[in-house]
């Protein structure tokens, strides 16, 4: 298993982790993502660890925090060989104050967290949204406060827009806290927004990127195909509910291209989806997820090899479009503004 620093900090992260949004399944919307219970989520976890992913991922709100208890008991007896990241910001219950980033908030949502993990510290703590209500300073400072107790290693922002992350990174800066190493977004072959602006802001400012739903929603699976019924799995189901909106024509020139390079290597659909990640600028993570073993172990098969340039430059062809403004304007400055990538 390959390793990568997280953004400008010296902790090292396997370049996959597992993503724990299918342990639980407590409410109808997380039941279509899966409804693993602690025996599977056990197995999982073994096998992860025995492919060197000591890497998981989860948040407070994934199935009322059932995803976080589960997590916590399959690795009993085990924490010391496994980073975990969990979340919060999101509402958590009915009460005023049990939704944001205050200082209120984070406090008690980081207790609870730990208590169903049933650990002492959580590797990594994300904003799991940016809180405009609340002062960044606040924000920050309470996260510092929890760093300096032990509580947490890192913070890391998730589906913060640039400007947010920017003034977030300024203001740790400016006041001496502890700054966000790393950014978990949504990134993939059909959906490409990632690169305008967030990407050059990660290489400038040394924040990697932990891509969240790196097949698009379940879409680059292999079993969505040109002149196909959709099969059964997350997308039949309706888990691509909350996702962004594909062009049903933009997807199937995509998983044309994939198709091509996957009889070229040898490998599966969703494994060179997952390997032309691995080649992107800022890119030191990749939250996988699975409803069994079988899954799982093809995602893990996504590691190990490289795609050639010639496959990178057919997938980047075939997954472009054309970005809003003033992205597709600055793409006429290269010689003063160069791009990460070709989009």
């Amino acid at each position: 298993m390959e390793f990568r620093h997280l953004g400008r900090s010296g902790l090292k992260v396997p370049v996959l982790s597992f993503g724990t949004g299918t342990f639980g399944g407590t409410n109808e919307f997380f039941q279509r993502w899966g409804q693993t219970d602690v025996a599977e989520a056990t197995r999982l976890v073994d096998l992860c660890l025995d492919a060197g992913v000591n890497f998981f991922d989860t948040a407070d709100v994934y199935s009322q925090g059932a995803s976080e208890e589960i997590l916590g008991q399959a690795l009993k007896g085990k924490r010391q060989q496994a980073l975990i990241s969990t979340k919060s910001t999101f509402r958590t219950g009915g009460g005023p104050n049990e939704v944001g980033s205050s200082r209120f908030h984070l406090v008690r949502a980081c207790e609870a967290s730990l208590k169903r993990l049933g650990t002492d510290h959580i590797d990594v703590y994300f904003m799991h949204g940016f809180d405009a209500l609340t002062p960044v300073d606040e924000t920050l400072r309470a996260l510092d406060d929890l760093v300096t107790s032990g509580k947490i290693g890192y913070i890391g922002a998730s589906n913060f827009s640039g400007w947010q992350l920017m003034k977030s990174l300024a203001a740790s800066e400016k006041h001496g806290l502890a700054r966000y190493v790393v950014y978990q977004g949504y990134y993939s072959l059909i959906g490409r927004d990632y690169e305008w602006e967030l990407m050059p802001l990660g290489l400038d400012q040394g924040v990697g990127l932990m891509v969240w739903s790196p097949l698009g929603w379940g879409r680059l699976t292999g079993k969505i195909r040109r002149g196909q019924p959709v099969q059964n799995g997350r997308i039949a189901a309706g888990g691509a509910e909350g996702g962004p909106i594909v062009d049903d024509e933009h997807l199937f020139a995509v998983v044309d291209a994939l198709e091509i390079v996957a009889q070229e290597t040898g490998k599966t659909v969703p494994q060179v989806a997952l390997n032309w990640l691995l080649s992107r600028p800022t890119v030191t993570n990749i939250v996988i997820g699975a409803r069994n073993e079988e899954q799982l172990k093809q995602n893990l098969g996504a590691v190990g090899w490289s795609l050639s340039s010639e496959q990178i430059a057919l997938l980047d062809k075939a997954s472009q479009q054309t970005p809003i403004y003033p992205y597709w304007h600055q793409k006429g400055f290269d010689e003063r503004n160069p791009k990460p990538t070709s989009w």
